[in-house]
């Protein structure tokens, strides 16, 4: 069995400004170094065989801090990106369409995020069999690996809040 630590980055300015991120690379704000360092510290005793990240500079920034007292090295995939939300990055977020019918074409679909998903949780349990991983991905990314592993709508998973982990065993 390999198990999965499955993080959502900590708070970032944007995040805090209730910017859309999308795929922007962002930066922690104090508040999400401040999340990092107390995941830091509630898994600095766990045994983590390897540690994992998006791509995305707020996931590895959390990755690391995290992964410190380890001694590890963070890999980074891409397929723990945050959605692509197209022409609606960088948009205040409460000023977005709630209806996804009404959102632009150019927004990633929801099958192509799962089957983004799925081949993460692949990945993760053909290259860490029989390891533990710590991986620091996004929102609404998170929710779809999730939603692949429980095989429920995204809909049915709670959200994740900013530097928040969940187990999942593969």
């Amino acid at each position: 069995m390999t198990r999965l630590y499955l993080v959502r980055h900590g708070q970032t300015f944007d995040n805090a400004a209730k910017i859309l991120q999308g795929q922007v690379q962002g930066q922690l704000d104090p508040e999400g170094v401040a999340q990092a360092e107390a995941v830091r510290e509630k898994m600095k005793g766990a045994q983590i065989d390897n540690f994992v990240s998006s791509d995305l500079n707020r996931s590895i920034q959390t990755c690391k801090i995290i992964a410190a007292p380890h001694g590890k090295d963070v890999e980074t995939t891409v397929l723990l990106r945050e959605r692509d939300w197209g022409s609606l990055t960088g948009k205040y977020i409460p000023d977005l369409p709630k209806d996804p019918k009404d959102w632009p074409k150019d927004v990633e679909p929801i099958p192509h995020l799962k089957a983004r998903a799925r081949n993460f949780l692949t990945w993760i349990k053909v290259t860490y069999p029989g390891k533990t991983v710590l991986a620091v991905g996004h929102g609404i990314v998170n929710k779809a690996i999730q939603s692949v592993y429980f095989n429920k709508p995204m809909n049915e998973i709670p959200r994740m809040e900013n530097a928040e982990v969940r187990v999942l065993d593969l």
